[in-house]
């Protein structure tokens, strides 16, 4: 058996980036669809299916930096964390969610404009520069960040279950074809089954996060819900079937999303690797 080269960092960063970039872009309809029947308002009042590539340009800007931090940072932490063999998974568990908060510094600020943008917020014109201005003009740079406790609290469980489950899966298929690296199509299908896995179990996480930030409230000027009354009121006034709004898209582009995201970042490291 072939022994696995590890990635620098910079070969991380770059292939991260990459990967990250291609799945938001193509897969991003779907994300649009699940982010409008996630919302309060209702998927119709949301857009339905019209528009939906708005709030594109803020996954342009976002992607790539957002995904190079979490890659650069997950291969890192993998090499420094002292745990391995039988307490691998807690390695991949602890290096992934590291990885998420890097991650999620950048990506936030993305995602609350993209949010908005994709369930016009800002009235259906509005571009994701004209929500980037507004957000800034109305609630400042903490508008930015509005979601990120939410959001950590749904990366770390999703990333939590996606990562392990993924090395876990590569392991094996690697046992049994005696042979690392994998291609990147073998590590596309571990990708996928993982992502399809972490996405339908964390979706009301995900429920709470489109939410959180689509809430428009001041928080210095009127109390606002804490995140657990929130995810019990959205119990009690919608039902359960409200926490799981969007779990088909979601699921759908997880999985699609993970095959193309960890397949893309295994091609492109390994590429960078032989050069």
């Amino acid at each position: 058996m072939v022994t696995e080269r590890k990635p620098t960092f910079f070969q991380s960063l770059a292939a991260g980036g990459l990967a990250g970039t291609a799945v938001d872009i193509l897969f991003f309809p779907i994300d649009t669809v699940k982010t409008r029947l996630q919302s309060a308002q209702g998927f119709i009042k949301a857009g339905g299916f019209r528009g939906i590539y708005k709030g594109m340009g803020s996954v342009v800007v976002g992607s790539a930096p957002g995904a190079a931090a979490f890659f650069s940072t997950y291969e890192a932490m993998k090499r420094s964390i002292p745990l391995h063999d039988q307490l691998a998974p807690v390695n991949h568990m602890l290096s992934a969610s590291v990885g998420e908060v890097a991650a999620c510094l950048i990506r936030v600020p993305t995602e609350v404009i993209k949010t908005r943008t994709q369930t016009s917020t800002y009235g259906a014109s509005a571009s994701s520069f004209k929500a980037a201005t507004l957000v800034l003009h109305h609630e400042g740079i903490p508008g930015f960040y509005r979601g990120f406790w939410s959001t950590i609290m749904r990366e770390i469980p999703f990333t939590s279950l996606q990562f392990p489950l993924y090395e876990f899966l590569k392991s094996r298929l690697s046992i049994y074809l005696d042979r690392k690296p994998l291609y990147a199509h073998e590590a596309a299908v571990c990708g996928s089954i993982a992502g399809g896995t972490a996405a339908a179990l964390t979706t009301p996480l995900d429920v709470l996060k489109t939410r959180v930030m689509l809430d428009l409230r001041d928080p210095s000027k009127q109390q606002v819900p804490t995140l657990p009354m929130r995810l019990q009121q959205i119990y009690v006034q919608e039902g359960a079937k409200a926490l799981f709004a969007g779990i088909v898209p979601r699921t759908m582009w997880i999985s699609a999303g993970g095959a193309v995201f960890l397949g893309v970042y295994e091609w492109a490291v390994h590429g960078f690797m032989s050069a």
